[in-house]
């Protein structure tokens, strides 16, 4: 928003080259804002406005960019302003950069580092990917637990520079095993002689920095905090993950999970940055598994061909059929993915899950199957089914209507339901069984019900 109001003006700046004016409209903007208008402009236009930000200001810019336009800027720069912005964006946000470069221009950056920087990243890259150790920062502040409230506030004037994560301070101890935690604020309303001890908070909350960076988003939204400590195996204190960093992941998990529902692999870039051929390479296995699927739906209706032909009209109600078990089950599956994914619904939970299903599947088919056999009496009543119409037993017609439409809905409600729950029982993504699975997995039933029904019904 705030980019394209200023796009005009910036763009006529950089045009007279007015860097003077460029400087004074930029500064005015907190770093978020300024993100914001970068990424409307072109690489060597980021380039020459990024070079113009005070130092601090420019790390804090760029830490806001997305990771494309971060790499562009990198090439667009010499060795050494490249090496200036590495050694001060925050090294989660370094991380994260370097992990989706080749190796070889990754190698090349981290000799730009400075050698405690480099320390630093190449400790963060050591951990597997997509692991918290890959999210935290080390740039945190340990107390003593044996110290006092003066020797504390000593340390924190002489670790000025972390002061974004000194809200909470982490208590270790002689080996550096995280104890506890104290409040800020808390330290600084007591006398100085008080001891660390008294002012625990006398919880063990932590992360370990081999876990999977969904456990992360799982425990902020557990004990909604904005800061949570990271161990290593011995549960030495390593770092520290921040509530920004979470709302990365729980961003990018959410997408991916929502492109799978809809039948596409998980795009590693936004939509207007993914190429033609990747898009197509994302979404035409899917298609072609969902292609195949249908053709067992034709398949399926093959073998009731001698049915079709004795009762005609059926193959004018099963689109209506199908629809309604596919829709019924993309919603079931939707629901229950959600739901697994904020942990509102376990495993354990399947019984219930299936009890809920059962009842909510048998009364949305009993309200389809009311206005799907409404219908066929309307149509039947004002001569908008044909010179025919359904014939003389239009009634049992309607009553076959009725009774698939429950059949199918409350099946469509149960596969949704539970096929993301067995996914997750043989370790699976649920998130794989996408709507359209689901659907085409109903439609094939949905033929064989609605064509059974009909035997009985109509004695065919």
């Amino acid at each position: 928003m705030i980019g394209n109001l200023l796009m005009p003006e910036l763009a006529e700046l950089i045009r007279q080259r007015d860097f003077n004016g460029l400087k004074e409209i930029l500064c005015a903007f907190p770093a978020p804002d300024i993100a914001e208008i970068f990424v409307d402009l072109k690489p060597d236009d980021e380039a020459v406005l990024l070079r113009l930000l005070p130092r601090e200001l420019a790390a804090e810019v760029f830490e806001y960019l997305p990771l494309d336009d971060q790499e562009k800027l990198l090439h667009a720069f010499g060795g050494e302003q490249v090496a200036q912005i590495l050694n001060d964006i925050a090294p989660d946000d370094r991380t994260a950069l370097l992990q989706e470069l080749p190796a070889a221009a990754t190698q090349k950056l981290l000799n730009l580092l400075t050698p405690g920087e480099r320390k630093i990243a190449t400790e963060l890259l050591g951990y597997p990917r997509n692991s918290i150790g890959r999210r935290m920062t080390p740039r945190y502040v340990a107390i003593q637990q044996n110290w006092t409230v003066a020797e504390v506030l000593a340390e924190l004037r002489r670790q000025e520079h972390k002061r974004d994560t000194i809200n909470q301070l982490y208590v270790t101890d002689s080996k550096g095993r995280l104890v506890d935690y104290v409040r800020l604020r808390n330290l600084v309303v007591v006398p100085p002689q008080t001891s660390v001890l008294e002012l625990l908070e006398n919880q063990q909350i932590f992360l370990r920095a081999t876990d999977d960076q969904e456990t992360a988003v799982a425990a902020f939204k557990k004990y909604d905090v904005t800061m949570l400590p990271v161990v290593d195996s011995n549960e030495v204190l390593v770092g520290v993950v921040t509530v920004d960093d979470v709302l990365d992941v729980a961003e990018r998990e959410a997408t991916e999970d929502i492109q799978k529902l809809g039948g596409v692999a998980a795009l590693e870039a936004s939509y207007l940055k993914t190429g033609i051929f990747e898009m197509v390479q994302k979404r035409a296995p899917w298609l072609a598994v969902l292609f195949i699927g249908e053709m067992f739906t034709s398949v399926a209706m093959q073998n009731y061909g001698g049915e079709i032909q004795e009762v005609v009209v059926l193959a004018f109600f099963v689109p209506l059929i199908l629809s309604s078990g596919g829709n019924s089950g993309s919603q079931a599956t939707s629901l229950i993915i959600r739901a697994m994914a904020l942990q509102d619904v376990l495993l354990k939970d399947w019984w219930q899950v299936l009890r809920r299903e059962l009842a909510s599947g048998f009364l949305l088919g009993c309200i389809l199957a009311s206005i799907g056999m409404a219908r066929v009496f309307l149509w039947q009543y004002l001569g908008l089914a044909g010179p025919n119409g359904y014939g003389a037993n239009y009634g049992m017609l309607s009553l076959t209507i009725g009774i698939s439409l429950v059949c199918v809905v409350l099946w469509g409600s149960l596969v949704g339901a539970m096929l993301p729950m067995f996914l997750r029982l043989i370790r699976l993504d649920p998130a794989v069984c996408s709507a359209p699975f689901v659907a085409t997995l109903v439609d094939v039933t949905g033929i064989v019900i609605f064509f059974n029904v009909a035997k009985h019904i109509l004695h065919l």
